[in-house]
């Protein structure tokens, strides 16, 4: 197979994300006349720069897990028109479950929970990426290579997939056209992906298709202003801190709680917020709380 040198469009793209963050701050504090809070933007900025950093090392532990799988592919598809779309849905499935797993399980979410800890919602929001969860999260793309998609065209679909959930970090966009809505992740669903408001929790998934949401069960729509941030926020613009917290966090539970080894491995695969001794609240928890007291005041 002819296989074309394809560019890195994220190192393309960040002249572009610094160029969108600066006007994004004109507009915020000159037209919506309201403050910027420019110490979480430099800390978003930094875990970006250290994901693309940390990024130079990883891909090529991605390409060569994807080259292995290649291997043993049920089918050979090549560079064509049509091979992208399909990878264009497929890649964005793999990337729904990711997701939905990094907010259902620990492991995951302790890499992704830097991505929520800003308690601002803002294009600078986007470039705060994880340090840790490229080492394991690819895992999730493992069906890609084996379907016979090649591992480059897999890396720049997931490159893309990226580059698309940039826009939607902002509240200066607010509802886009309904069919878009109906089809496409946009600034509205994120948001709520985003909020801490009970009914928004572990909601809207989605990478670039809000289909899979609305097929799953995991949809959302945007009613109530979103307040973004952590249930219980970290108050830090340490990035160490915001890169490593829930690391810490998940390991001093997992070494120091007094029960069984089963229920110490069970802080690795359950959801966060699950404590062995069941004093901890679930978001599932949290929702069903919203939705009786909605119920009561309904009444």
């Amino acid at each position: 197979m002819n296989v074309p040198e394809l560019p890195n469009l994220i190192h393309y793209a960040i002249p572009f994300f610094v160029l969108t963050v600066i006007i994004e701050v004109i507009l915020t504090v000159k037209v919506k006349m309201e403050d910027y809070e420019y110490k979480d933007a430099i800390t978003s900025i930094t875990m970006g720069l250290g994901n693309v950093f940390i990024g130079l090392f990883t891909k090529g532990i991605i390409l060569t897990f994807f080259i292995f799988l290649y291997q043993f592919r049920f089918f050979t598809l090549p560079f064509a028109w049509w091979t992208w779309v399909i990878l264009l849905f497929a890649e964005d499935i793999c990337y729904y479950w990711n997701h939905r797993i990094a907010h259902e399980s620990r492991l995951f979410w302790a890499s992704h929970v830097v991505h929520h800890s800003s308690q601002k919602y803002n294009l600078s929001t986007a470039l705060r990426q994880t340090w840790s969860g490229s080492f394991y999260t690819f895992i999730f793309w493992a069906p890609l290579p084996l379907l016979g998609f090649h591992p480059i065209m897999i890396l720049m679909q997931m490159s893309i997939s990226l580059l698309y959930q940039y826009w939607i970090h902002t509240e200066l966009i607010d509802k886009l056209p309904r069919w878009f809505e109906a089809i496409f992740n946009t600034p509205s669903h994120h948001r709520v992906h985003h909020a801490t408001n009970p009914q928004y929790l572990d909601r809207n998934h989605a990478g670039i298709f809000i289909i899979w949401d609305k097929l799953f069960g995991t949809f959302e729509p945007e009613v109530e202003k979103p307040i973004y941030g952590l249930v219980t926020n970290i108050n830090t613009y340490n990035p160490l801190k915001v890169a490593f917290i829930e690391w810490f966090n998940m390991f001093s539970d997992i070494f120091t709680s007094n029960t069984s080894l089963w229920k110490r491995f069970l802080y690795l695969i359950k959801p966060p917020g699950w404590k062995h001794d069941g004093t901890g609240k679930l978001s599932t928890d949290l929702r069903k709380e919203w939705e009786k007291t909605k119920k009561r005041e309904a009444l």
